[in-house]
């Protein structure tokens, strides 16, 4: 059920402290770094009290950090309060295109990529460009790619809560025990493959070394980029019917050498919930996630888990947008509310607070200052592989276009499909792309 709070109430008078200590009194004695603020980089400009409304979804540990972020903005603005709301993703986009169609949109919004394309489109979410234009929401320490994934069209039309990675999750523990080694970084996807069908065999069969992603939307991109190509151009797919079936077939293999678990059981796992992947219910030695989604993952069992890149080059990624936050375009007071973005993306002692919850923090000032603050141990492991991933991801493509929230829901079914046999590969990519084209033009 979604969780609607009264207005945020101010912050206790000793926080200010507390974040000084947390992050080293230089910092915030000295107005901030370069690219970070010390406090909102503007005032809001409407006199007398203003009430903004944010949804987004998530569980409580995000509530729990972005309504303590709120509160230390209405320290900084005492005439600001929040009236917060959110819900776990199931449902959010329902009820947010119940809000939209009423015309009653929260003034702060979190979005992902698959629905970015169709709000800008609809002119449901605000137009930021000429505020990024003049820097009054501050872009400039954002990685280029980053700040690039939130235009739609040239336009900037939402902004990155944090940064992610598609990331392969896998049981350290497990892997000791059956003296496998772990995956890498960088091995290919065939290296993929052979290593989960080691893990099997060394389990005896008890355990699958990893989940089938052959209805991922990411693996199948980042596969298609690893081959020089795309998922779309434009506001069409960028692959054919071959490239379509030589990835099936390469999860074809990976179940005749038993990688991978029963149809049924990878069924479980294509909604994307944290909770029903296989990794955690020790089901299988690796599943495919967000590497943001790791402190999640890593409280569901009592297993150690580690992290990896997807399989293929590296380059293959781009700076990608866990979430964005984007300004309802009907908001009484957007300039506060583009305000609050910037105080939540590009604020040292918000960027403490957030910790990389969202993924790591937008603004690389920031995250470099507040990285030794960090302490959970699986948002430090996420945070490594950024590091790692470096500057070696590729250039970003456009966010997806409208009509791609239906194409990941025809690419499960098209794989499941297979999966459970009732398609053969050709014809389960012919009638996709025949789908999927449908989709993306109406």
């Amino acid at each position: 059920m979604p969780v609607s709070r009264p207005p945020v109430p101010a912050a206790d008078p000793g926080r200010r402290r507390v974040l000084a200590a947390l992050l080293g009194a230089p910092v915030l004695a000295a107005g901030g770094l370069t690219g970070c603020t010390s406090g909102p980089a503007t005032t809001p400009t409407r006199d007398g009290p203003i009430e903004l409304s944010v949804f987004w979804w998530g569980g409580p540990d995000r509530a729990k950090l972005t309504e303590q972020a709120l509160r230390l903005y209405s320290e900084h603005n005492p005439q600001v309060s929040f009236r917060v709301t959110w819900q776990g993703i199931d449902g959010y986009y329902g009820r947010l295109a119940t809000q939209a169609a009423g015309g009653n949109v929260p003034d702060l919004i979190q979005v992902d990529d698959s629905i970015l394309t169709e709000y800008a489109e609809r002119e449901i979410i605000l137009d930021l460009t000429d505020h990024v234009a003049d820097n009054r929401l501050d872009l400039r320490n954002l990685p280029q790619g980053l700040a690039q994934y939130g235009q739609v069209a040239g336009r900037t039309m939402a902004v990155a809560a944090g940064q992610t990675a598609a990331a392969v999750i896998f049981n350290r523990d497990l892997l000791s025990e059956l003296r496998v080694p772990e995956p890498r970084t960088g091995m290919s996807w065939d290296e993929y493959v052979d290593w989960a069908e080691q893990v099997t065999e060394a389990s005896g069969g008890r355990v699958a070394g990893s989940t089938d992603p052959s209805g991922d939307y990411r693996a199948l991109w980042l596969w298609l980029r690893g081959r020089g190509g795309e998922f779309y151009r434009g506001r069409q797919l960028a692959f054919g019917v071959d490239e379509l079936v030589g990835w099936f077939e390469l999860w074809r293999r990976a179940r005749a050498g038993r990688a991978t678990p029963s149809a049924a059981l990878v069924e479980q796992t294509d909604s994307g919930e944290p909770a029903q992947q296989l990794v955690v219910s020790g089901l299988t030695a690796a599943s495919f996630a967000w590497s943001h989604q790791l402190p999640e993952l890593q409280r569901l069992t009592r297993a150690g888990l580690g992290l990896i890149a997807f399989p293929g080059s590296p380059t293959s990624q781009w700076p990608r947008a866990s979430m964005y936050w984007a300004v309802f375009r009907g908001s009484r007071d957007p300039e506060t509310a583009i305000d609050v973005i910037n105080f939540l993306t590009s604020d040292v002692a918000a960027g403490a607070l957030l910790g990389h919850e969202r993924g790591l923090t937008p603004n690389q000032a920031v995250r470099r200052a507040v990285e030794s603050s960090i302490t959970d141990p699986a948002q430090r492991r996420a945070a490594a592989l950024g590091g790692l991933l470096g500057a070696a991801p590729g250039p970003a493509p456009a966010p997806p276009p409208r009509g791609h929230a239906q194409v990941r829901s025809l690419l499960v079914a098209a794989a499941e499909s297979v999966r459970s046999g009732d398609s053969g590969a050709r014809a389960a990519a012919t009638r996709f792309l025949a789908q999927a084209d449908a989709a993306l033009t109406n």
